[in-house]
This record gives structure tokens, sequence and C-alpha cells, in this order.
């Protein structure tokens, strides 16, 4: 039964189940398909409808004719590299203990501000924390990612990047802690061990793996988890505070991933 109130929103839903299933299929998804699959998860039809047309004018979904002629809808090349970067976050199993920084410093003029807003979102988007005015910092795998939206959103030439390692004066775990919000953090990842750690739990006890529960189940929990890598940056264990929720909520979704993902696929059916 899904409690109305935890409801995700259609929109993120529908990119989910692209990054998990749709993005796989010879062609493009049938709506007709789209409106089955979002029904299983709670959304009706004409929610799918509309958010299908937000994601259009986005830019992320593109109308297509299927081979059989129904209409349907296909990624676009943005909306692929978007997952495909997603893809190295979501699925990711540990973060590296010692990689170094990378250093975002912009500057835009008065006149363009609105772009200085825009940019500060992104790179919060894109986990980054704040070391100071103008100057934002993230472990240094994150460089490809950001070269990649930075440019897509004609925000690049506003930035510089720096690859570097911390020197002090304070403790690198000191500092972390102020460059990110790290109790906020946390809440997140508490937040998805209570909407499915349990939800593993009860898969651990069963021998069966009914397609349909199990495409509900993991499609929920992707939706809840996809999002969580670009708020928790990763950082090592050393860095972080005793008893770090993170490591726990990453155990459930790749448990939730192993069990699910494919059985999943059999409803799917793309």
């Amino acid at each position: 039964m899904i409690n109305v109130s935890d409801q995700p929103a259609p929109r993120s839903l529908i990119v989910t189940l692209y990054g998990a299933y749709g993005r796989f299929a010879p062609g493009p998804v049938p709506v007709a398909e789209l409106i089955r699959l979002l029904a299983a998860v709670g959304v009706d039809a004409p929610s799918v409808r509309s958010s299908v047309s937000r994601l259009k004018r986005r830019g992320l979904l593109v109308p297509a004719r299927t081979a059989q002629g129904a209409a349907g809808y296909e990624l676009s090349a943005d909306a692929r590299q978007l997952l495909e970067d997603g893809d190295r976050r979501i699925y990711a199993t540990a973060p590296p203990e010692e990689e170094g920084w990378v250093l975002a410093v912009f500057s835009v003029p008065e006149s363009e501000r609105q772009k200085r807003h825009v940019l500060r979102s992104r790179l919060a988007g894109l986990g980054f924390g704040t070391a100071a005015p103008g100057v934002w910092i993230a472990p240094a795998r994150f460089h490809e990612e950001t070269r990649h939206t930075l440019e897509r959103l004609g925000l690049d030439r506003y930035v510089d990047f720096f690859r570097g390692e911390h020197l002090g004066f304070a403790a690198t775990a000191d500092a972390v802690a102020r460059w990110w919000d790290l109790p906020r953090i946390a809440e997140e990842h508490e937040a998805f061990l209570d909407r499915h750690e349990e939800v593993l739990r009860g898969w651990e006890g069963r021998a069966d793996t009914p397609p349909e529960e199990a495409y509900r189940d993991y499609l929920l929990a992707l939706d809840s988890w996809r999002h969580l890598p670009y708020t928790d940056p990763g950082l090592p264990a050393a860095l972080l505070p005793e008893g770090w929720p993170g490591a726990r909520s990453a155990a459930v979704f790749h448990g939730l991933h192993t069990r699910l993902r494919d059985a999943g696929a059999a409803f799917a059916g793309l």
C-alpha cells in the first residue's frame, strides 16, 4: 500500500524509471507503457501526461514513434549524459579514501548576477561545499560531471577548476564540518533508512521475488536514493562524525538493488 503523503513527485519517478529501465529499451517507451509502469507506484494517468510534458519542455524527453507507430518518448542526448554521470555516484560501492579535492572558483559580472545564483545552485546540487565566497569544494572525482553540467548550461566561462589537497591550518575533519551541513545530510540518510530499511528486511525474509512487487519497491528505493549521492559528497569515513549513517543507507540501497532490480525488469518489460 502506497502512502500518498510519502508519494514522490511524478516527474522524479519518470526520470528514475528511465534511469533504471527505460534507457535500455530498444526504442521509445510508449505513453501507454509509461502510464502502466507509473500506476504501479501510485501515479495516475493525468499526472504522467502532465509530467512528461514538463520533462519534454525541459529538453529531457523527446517525442518519437515506436516501430509499431505508437506515441512514445525517448531520452534526449543531454538526459542520457545526465544519467550516465549519475551512474558513477548512484551505484558506487564506496568512495576512495584518498583522492584530493577539486575547487571551483567563479566570478560572475554584476550585470549577470542571475547566472551567479544559478551557478551556486548547480554547484550545491552537485554536492559541492562552500570553502569561501566564490570558492566551492568537492571530492576530485566530481570534476568530469561538473564540467559536463556547466558546459551544458553555458556557465563554464565563469569558472576555473583546480585540484589539490587540504594543508590546514584547521584539521581537515573540522574544515569539512564548515564546508558542508553534515547534520542535515545525516538526517536525509536517516529518512532514507526509515523508508527502506524495513523493506529490505522484508525481502531478506522471503524466498520468492514477484516481479511487480520487486519493480515497485526498487523504483521507490532508487527514486529516494538517487538524490542522496548529490546531497552527500561521499567523504572518507575518517572525516565524518562517529556513527555516520551514510554507509548503512548505502548498504540498504545496494541490498535492494541486488535483490530487486532484475526481477523488476521482468515487470517493466522494456
